[in-house]
């Protein structure tokens, strides 16, 4: 029987990955222009011109390739396709040990 290793709630951290929080910020900031530039039923050429960057750039972000993007470059692709992000900090839980990074998405 194979043993059963429950998820910290971050993929990339659960692979042993540099950065993890910032990977999965990013991730949940790609994963949210997508599905904006996919509900707006905007093709790759469009959205890229919407957002002043070429088509693989956007494709890029539609295939989850983030590595060339960062936290500010991805939030300003928000603002420009009309959403606000709101940065909050706040006080951390005593359970933990420090503070995270977390990106919750309306």
């Amino acid at each position: 029987m194979e043993d059963v290793i429950t998820s910290s709630g971050n993929v990339f951290e659960d692979l042993g990955l540099s950065e993890p929080a910032d990977r999965l910020a990013k991730a949940e900031l790609a994963r949210k222009i997508a599905e904006i530039i996919t509900k707006r039923h905007l093709n790759q050429a469009e959205a890229a011109k919407l957002l002043g960057v070429d088509q693989p750039k956007v494709s890029s972000i539609m295939n989850g390739r983030l590595s060339g993007f960062s936290l500010e470059r991805l939030i300003h692709f928000l603002n420009v396709l009309g959403r606000e992000v709101q940065i909050v900090v706040k006080q951390k839980p005593r359970s933990q040990a420090m503070g995270r990074l977390q990106v919750v998405c309306a």
